[in-house]
């Protein structure tokens, strides 16, 4: 008797092997149940399961049908040019809102990375990205004070760091080098990107310097849904 993973790992591959395209109408439960002798609340959990990995959605009484995958946003990841504009230029309809701007605790990483010392204030400053009113992406930077005097007060108006920082007189900019990881999301991040705990993260550490001056402007952590978009690494 075949187990529920083992029914998620089959359709998955006949999926990604493309026996299996975007909108197709998958087996129904019972039919799935038959195939593999196998209990249909089994069924039914794979398909909850493969719903929440984002490969398949439910037309109610209808039946599964697999998700288009190839929608996927491209991302360059570079950090000389803002998120934003990156979006803009593609056409998506992209929204950015700022949903906190808060001190931080002392954290010897973070004041290292933007060169600063303890007696310095650093503020993280959060942003949710939206495609089509969806969440794809947050993005945290953290600045310090000694180097953005007014951060504390206009934080939250804050969507673009790019156009802040220009606001300030830094004019060019080049990224640091970057790390890359996966994360699965938290409670709160879920909530912000609205997705299942199935749903892996995709994490971008890395930094923006200003060319003229060598001045670290910020270290940034961006928490990318990976459903969402397909990674072009420079």
């Amino acid at each position: 008797m075949s187990n529920e993973i083992e029914i998620v790992d089959k359709l998955v591959s006949l999926i990604v092997s493309g026996q299996y395209k975007a909108h197709d109408k998958l087996p129904s439960e019972n039919e799935i149940a038959d195939q593999y002798k196998m209990p249909r609340i089994s069924v039914r959990k794979a398909y909850e399961r493969l719903e929440e990995l984002g490969y398949v959605y439910k037309e109610q009484g209808k039946g599964s049908y697999v998700k288009d995958r190839n929608k996927q946003i491209e991302l360059v990841l570079s950090g000389d040019v803002s998120f934003s504009q990156k979006m803009l230029e593609k056409g998506y309809d992209f929204q950015s809102k700022t949903i906190f701007c808060r001190e931080i605790k002392f954290n010897e990483e973070i004041y290292d990375y933007l060169k600063t010392d303890g007696d310095d204030k650093i503020f993280k400053v959060g942003r949710l990205r939206y495609i089509d009113q969806q969440p794809i992406a947050l993005h945290i930077s953290y600045v310090a004070k000694s180097v953005f005097k007014d951060i504390d007060t206009v934080g939250m108006d804050i969507t673009s760091m790019f156009k802040y920082y220009h606001s300030k007189g830094y004019r060019e900019f080049c990224s640091k080098p970057s790390i890359l990881s996966v994360s699965f999301p938290t409670k709160s991040q879920r909530d912000l990107l609205n997705c299942t705990y199935l749903i892996p993260l995709l994490v971008l550490e890395s930094g923006c310097v200003d060319k003229k001056t060598g001045t670290v402007l910020e270290f940034i952590k961006i928490f990318y849904r990976s459903d969402c978009f397909s990674y072009i690494i420079p």
